[in-house]
């Protein structure tokens, strides 16, 4: 292996190393005129775990991890300051479940647009990994 070759082999070994979070098949859901609110969905995966702590994007005001459930005969919604993620367990952001709930949104969100997303992980010594995402949005 000639030098260059091996010291882009060792650059991507490093990089893959560094990839603590991983999230898979982001989207966000349309919205229409003067609607200023919408939700995120994705799997993310943290293979050393931690808490998911913190989530922004440039087409919000607020982004917050929130949770729905069943409570008696409500479903309820409530924010989550932090959400735990265990070590390489996989946790799914789905409708009527765990989202982002986007607010304060800028413009409406249509179909084919590319919203930019902000994931904070902080892992169990407090080093934080922010993790960029790009959600297609779509209906349903």
């Amino acid at each position: 292996m000639n030098k260059h070759a091996f010291v882009l082999a060792a650059s991507l070994l490093a990089s893959a190393a560094h990839a603590q979070v991983t999230v898979d098949k982001p989207w966000v859901r349309t919205t229409v005129a003067r609607q200023t609110t919408s939700a995120a969905y994705f799997t993310i995966t943290s293979v050393q775990g931690g808490s998911l702590v913190d989530a922004s994007s440039p087409v919000a005001d607020s982004v917050e991890v929130h949770e729905m459930k069943m409570v008696g005969d409500l479903m309820r919604m409530r924010s989550l300051p932090a959400l735990p993620l265990a070590a390489g367990r996989p946790v799914e952001f789905k409708p009527n479940g765990l989202h982002l709930m986007m607010t304060g949104l800028k413009a409406p969100l249509k179909a084919g647009d590319v919203v930019p997303l902000k994931l904070v992980v902080e892992d169990a010594a407090g080093k934080r990994e922010t993790v960029d995402v790009k959600a297609v949005v779509r209906q349903n």
